[in-house]
């Protein structure tokens, strides 16, 4: 064997080594990105019943936040709007989901005046969703009409993002039967 081929025998086995091995480390990228949730208050969703990730998977949107007891403040809102039944039979929408913890920010006074308007709750609700599914690969520096019809905006990077540079994603990522959802630590105001 020649040096030549030797080298050339060497660079072939070079790049049959090196090509698995950058797409393996591609791979698990690509499939965290499709199915994987994110963000610290993932630990406090339920590991088991129709709460956890997995039973929410298997509800449409609404019928799926009813489970996940971080998100008992937003249901009742959706209930007093309306609105169970339209994102239930939405397709391939993103929720970013306000969690407990982003209505309590808001004063009593002002939340129990949202709620009894149910003009204003559904423009507020609606703000909220997104007529497209949203990937983590598409948070980095997205703008996105919602169903209230103004944008929402976000961006970030890895693992921490923020909607509206006002609300971090605390929870991102959750699939059920019709819907993506980001849980979010503020509630998103429409803008006037």
């Amino acid at each position: 064997m020649t040096t030549r081929s030797m080298i050339r025998t060497a660079a072939v086995s070079a790049a049959a080594i090196a090509l698995p091995v950058s797409l393996g480390l591609l791979a698990p990228a690509a499939h965290a990105d499709d199915h994987e949730t994110f963000g610290p208050a993932c630990s406090s969703v339920p590991k088991e019943g129709a709460g956890s990730l997995d039973g929410m998977a298997e509800d449409p949107v609404a019928t799926a936040a009813s489970n996940n007891p971080e998100l008992s403040t937003l249901v009742t809102a959706v209930k007093k709007a309306g609105l169970v039944d339209t994102l239930n039979n939405a397709k391939d929408v993103t929720v970013f989901a306000p969690s407990n913890d982003a209505f309590k920010k808001i004063p009593k006074a002002d939340l129990d005046k949202v709620l009894a308007d149910k003009d204003q709750l559904t423009k507020i609700l609606t703000y909220h969703v997104v007529g497209e599914k949203i990937a983590p690969s598409q948070l980095s520096m997205g703008s996105f009409k919602t169903l209230e019809g103004s944008k929402l905006t976000t961006d970030g990077s890895h693992e921490s993002y923020k909607v509206n540079d006002t609300a971090n994603i605390v929870c991102g990522n959750i699939q059920t039967a019709n819907a993506t959802v980001h849980i979010i630590d503020s509630v998103l105001m429409p803008p006037k």
